[in-house]
């Protein structure tokens, strides 16, 4: 029997601060966990470095343009699938140091708010991954697992 690669799909999340605050958006439109609260992220396109992916990401949802130089990796989240249809996950949390423009909602099919919140107090509608991964970056851990079995 020839045994199958292993595949995963990659997503890129954004982390863009401005002191103690968070950007998030309030996903709409994307079947996906609609009317919670995010930070800006997407799927990697086939051919392109994740930070050129953040970038390409931040520039479709909010309208900036993200430093490439100026985004660092925070946290590596490896998620389980959710469902046998779904896939497991990398997720990519990066800080996004600068960018240029001011950001607003650039997909309003996909998003119907932006939303600055303090850092050490997010809303409780919070997409739990997400949550788990802020919480994670906090603790100074750069490896995080969501859906798995506990050790």
């Amino acid at each position: 029997m020839t045994r199958r690669t292993f595949r995963a799909a990659v997503a890129v999340y954004g982390m863009l601060r401005d002191g103690r605050r968070l950007l998030l958006m309030r996903r709409a439109g994307t079947g996906y966990r609609d009317g919670l609260l995010s930070l800006p992220a997407g799927h990697l396109d086939g051919g392109e470095d994740a930070v050129s992916g953040l970038v390409r990401e931040l520039r479709e949802e909010l309208g900036i343009e993200a430093d490439p130089h100026a985004c660092d990796l925070a946290l590596l989240m490896h998620s389980a699938a959710e469902d046998a249809d779904d896939a497991e996950y990398l997720n990519l949390f990066f800080v996004v140091g600068r960018w240029t423009g001011e950001p607003r909602i650039a997909e309003p099919d996909k998003c119907s708010e932006l939303r600055w919140v303090d850092d050490r107090e997010l809303p409780a509608d919070v997409v739990d991954e997400v949550r788990e991964a802020l919480a994670a970056i906090g603790r100074g851990e750069r490896l995080a697992l969501h859906g798995w079995p506990v050790r």
